[in-house]
């Protein structure tokens, strides 16, 4: 850099005594470094990038209260988004704010290790006047139904709900909403789904000549929808996809732990093992996100968020979602802040989320995109209509951003737009990879949650109530014709037997037997109520 430039770079009161006033920055750059001048607790993102120079005395940085008004994270693959998601980990944590991260490829694992002073390391830090520590942060590792390394993630097919089911097993309109209508008849009766057998058990009965009898006053289902349905709940089992639906539930109010000195916990859902099965991971992510919203109070504003949840590969939740999927998540989306929880979503390029979410998310990191086909040229310019006016010709920034840069505006303090800043990221302080797999082993059985959700239950729920009255039916049935038998046999005591009969018929004919909806109490039923995605928890 040349004295001029490195004049110019330099604030004016940082010239030495005696030496003329430094030239006068671009407006732009005064106007940018003004608006991310705030006055209380902010994370720091890096530096400013202007005009192919760092200049590290503006830093670009996000209030810490506005973490809750959502965000975006998106770029080309290996433009660093992972990276940044590390980062802004870390400080959230640092300030007390717990974390959910989802780690698709596995090298997130290493947030819970101190990181590595390489060279590129140190020079990134010089760059943007960073104090770098190698540091690791409190980290607890979850794994979809034990699937992988880390802590056993369950939901019960009740508290999963229809909508959630219904974009796991690819569900059209139709049988949707013949699955909400079997889980209305569940929840009615006091029938607990909690795992697929107990749902199969469900639809299998209400097929059945005695069950159809009991869905005429809300609705019928056809055979060909439930053999649909029962069909995709094979399929989805044969895929070894059943360990996910049990006991112990998870309790999502375990993501909003603090460790001892206050720093939050980061919470690490590890699904290298399922990366192949985006449909299920996604829609898991989903449930956790609507389960939080179902059970967390109103809060309003707050100085720090009680929780920011990154929703990793998002495009995967948005493909091939019904209007009425899409419709809940924006209401999910719209309606959290309150509750103190910020959503990032995080994907590749903004078009990935539906304009109604989109709208939703204040806070904007733009890493790098690629421009090598028609395809590519429309995302981009498509990307750059959705950021505020700005001083950078956006195109030609947004293709020459190096790894570890974006483009970000975030909110303000006062909740308006910031502009549009080029930076240069802060480099993670904890390890930049993933930990040694018997080392995130150990650390999983060392977890206090490890004993509360090691192990499967498997108590009673519908299945069993359902085998019980079929085996009950059965008995009665049996004991009906030795009823018969007896009375031929012995015609004097025709009338004992007479009455012997009436006996076991009103056994056979009642509310045990005939009906579910007299054959199970529905205390349980009553107790269910369901969100706005349709999920649900009993007794919380």
């Amino acid at each position: 850099m040349s004295d001029s430039e490195t004049a110019s770079a330099a604030s004016p009161a940082s010239a030495p005594e005696g030496v003329g006033p430094t030239p006068a920055r671009p407006a732009e750059v005064q106007e940018i470094a003004a608006g991310y001048a705030f006055s209380g607790p902010a994370l720091d993102l890096g530096a400013l990038l202007w005009d192919g120079q760092c200049l590290p005395d503006v830093q670009i940085r996000i209030p810490l209260p506005m973490l809750n008004r959502h965000g975006l994270v998106a770029g080309a693959t290996g433009t660093g988004k992972t990276k940044t998601l590390q980062l802004v980990a870390e400080q959230l944590s640092a300030q007390g704010v717990p974390v959910f991260l989802a780690d698709i490829k596995g090298d997130v694992s290493g947030v819970s290790a101190p990181g590595e002073a390489g060279a590129k390391v140190q020079e990134r830090a010089r760059d943007v006047r960073q104090e770098w520590t190698a540091t690791g942060f409190p980290a607890e590792f979850y794994a979809l139904g034990g699937l992988g390394h880390g802590i056993p993630v369950r939901a019960t097919i009740t508290s999963f709900g229809p909508v959630l089911l219904s974009k796991v097993l690819q569900l059209n309109q139709t049988q949707e909403q013949s699955l909400g209508l079997i889980f209305h008849y569940a929840d009615q009766k006091g029938l607990e789904l909690v795992d697929l057998k107990d749902l199969r058990a469900v639809v299998t009965f209400l097929t059945s000549d005695e069950g159809k009898q009991e869905l005429k006053g809300i609705g019928g289902l056809s055979s060909a929808t439930a053999g649909v349905i029962l069909r995709s709940l094979t399929a989805f089992e044969a895929q070894g996809m059943s360990p996910f639906f049990g006991e112990p539930e998870f309790d999502t109010s375990e993501l909003l732990r603090t460790a001892s000195g206050g720093r939050g916990t980061v919470s690490v859902l590890e699904l290298p093992e399922v990366q192949d099965k985006p449909q299920l991971f996604s829609t898991f992510l989903m449930w956790l996100l609507a389960d939080l919203f179902h059970d967390l109070p109103e809060v309003g504003d707050v100085d720090k968020p009680k929780l920011v949840f990154f929703f990793d590969e998002a495009h995967l939740l948005f493909n091939d979602a019904s209007k009425a999927f899409l419709d809940s998540i924006t209401q999910t989306v719209r309606l959290i802040r309150s509750k103190g929880v910020g959503v990032f979503f995080v994907t590749q390029t903004p078009k990935d989320v539906p304009a109604d979410v989109l709208g939703q998310l204040g806070n904007r990191v733009q890493h790098a995109l690629r421009a090598f086909t028609p395809d590519d040229q429309k995302a981009l310019k498509a990307t750059v209509k959705t950021f505020p006016n700005s001083a950078y010709d956006l195109e030609e920034v947004l293709t020459g951003l190096g790894t570890g840069e974006a483009v970000i505006t975030v909110l303000s303090e006062k909740g308006a737009p910031t502009p549009v800043a080029a930076t240069r990221l802060r480099a993670p302080e904890s390890l930049m990879g993933p930990v040694d797999p018997a080392a995130l082993d150990q650390a999983v059985k060392a977890s206090s949650l490890y004993a509360r959700y090691a192990e499967a239950v498997d108590r009673e729920s519908a299945y069993e109530k359902l085998t019980a009255r079929e085996q009950a039916d059965q008995a009665a049935a049996a004991q009906q014709a030795a009823a018969r038998t007896e009375q031929k046999e012995r015609p004097r005591q025709s009338r004992q037997a007479k009455g012997d009969g009436s006996v076991v018929e009103q056994v056979v004919g009642s509310g045990i037997f005939k009906s579910l909806a007299r054959s199970v109490g529905t205390q349980i039923g009553r107790e269910i109520t369901r969100s706005i995605f349709g999920t649900a928890r009993r007794g919380r």
